[in-house]
């Protein structure tokens, strides 16, 4: 959780620009420091050539170039449309673009200051844009990366317990012997798997808890949702973890095996595969029916809503029967697969 909410973020500011300017005009000056006075750029350095903004882009020390042609005042000046060449570094596509929209932005609006004041000059009457676009932000205001991180966070903390570790319970006693013992006392095999259930349940309440709290204190995640509402849905998803953890215990019968099992079927849908990471409308179709079929999916639109949007449980409901039928056959499938005998 540190991790992601320090180091791990989606937010382009304070890019590194190099910049060219042939023309060394009042204009040419006054359009480089609408970049230099934004907070999503930082000027590094003028340069004298184009070969120069080549290498510094090779060597990545700058991720944008601007390049003012000689004739940028002049043009201006005579109502023509001069014509700025931008370098982007785009072995980040996605930032590339980010960046992109950026230049375009700045670039639009110097166009519309400059085409109200030639209508002023010519003493006609200012124009106003038929669509004015006033944009307002729900739920996460400050477009912060890691309000969108750190409730998804909160699922792949649980499917580390719950599959993880969950899924070495049983396994562990086949290689240490001990399940001879456990086979020949008169505990039944449902009995057995809520006992395995038992002491996880609340490490992952314990945790889910350390996280939730983290989550709003450490790094100022809005929780405005009913914290009772968010334990309560958990602990649904808390038992899903656990059971296919255990599922994963009784197939096979030795540690290692179900560790990578845990991976390749727990925490690798978790990570990839629900939204916490990718947004899954983007995915393709095929991936996207996948996704259905996975319990992370349903938590994290449950997290999610209840952190970010205050949803109560009257929107909820769906992803909660859901979940509630996941880990009824979970435990059923858990049980079932666990055979109380020697092999």
């Amino acid at each position: 959780m540190l991790l992601f909410g320090y180091a791990v973020t989606l937010d382009v500011k304070k890019v590194p620009m190099a910049v060219l300017d042939y023309d060394q005009s009042q204009e040419s000056v006054s359009f480089v420091h609408r970049f230099s006075a934004s907070p999503y750029f930082r000027l590094r350095i003028f340069v004298e050539n184009e070969k120069e903004i080549v290498r510094l882009v090779d060597e990545g020390k700058v991720k944008i170039g601007l390049v003012l042609p000689w004739d940028f005042s002049r043009t201006i000046k005579a109502g023509g449309k001069a014509t700025v060449q931008v370098l982007l570094d785009g072995t980040d596509s996605n930032t590339a673009s980010i960046i992109l929209s950026y230049v375009q932005a700045i670039a639009r609006q110097y166009n519309q200051e400059k085409t109200s004041l030639k209508v002023e000059r010519m003493g006609r009457e200012r124009l106003n844009p038929p669509v004015e676009a006033r944009t307002r932000v729900w739920f996460n205001e400050e477009l912060e990366s890691k309000n969108y991180f750190i409730p998804g966070l909160v699922a792949v903390i649980i499917s580390i317990i719950g599959v993880l570790l969950t899924g070495q319970v049983i396994v562990r006693e086949w290689e240490k012997g001990t399940m001879e013992l456990l086979i020949s006392t008169p505990v039944g095999k449902g009995e057995l798997m809520v006992g395995k259930l038992f002491p996880y349940f609340f490490l992952g309440l314990l945790d889910l808890s350390l996280a939730v709290w983290m989550g709003k204190w450490v790094f100022q995640v809005p929780l405005r949702g009913s914290i009772t509402l968010l334990l309560c849905l958990s602990s649904i998803y808390v038992l899903v973890a656990l059971s296919l953890g255990l599922t994963i215990s009784t197939a096979v019968r030795t540690q290692i095996l179900a560790n990578q099992m845990a991976m390749i079927i727990g925490f690798l849908p978790t990570f990839l595969l629900s939204g916490f990471t990718f947004v899954i409308a983007n995915m393709p179709i095929w991936l996207q029916i996948i996704t259905y079929g996975i319990a992370p999916r349903y938590y994290v639109t449950i997290v999610k809503e209840i952190f970010l949007k205050g949803a109560d449980f009257s929107f909820l409901w769906k992803e909660t029967l859901v979940l509630i039928g996941m880990a009824l056959a979970g435990f059923w499938v858990a049980t079932r697969s666990f055979k109380k005998e020697l092999r």
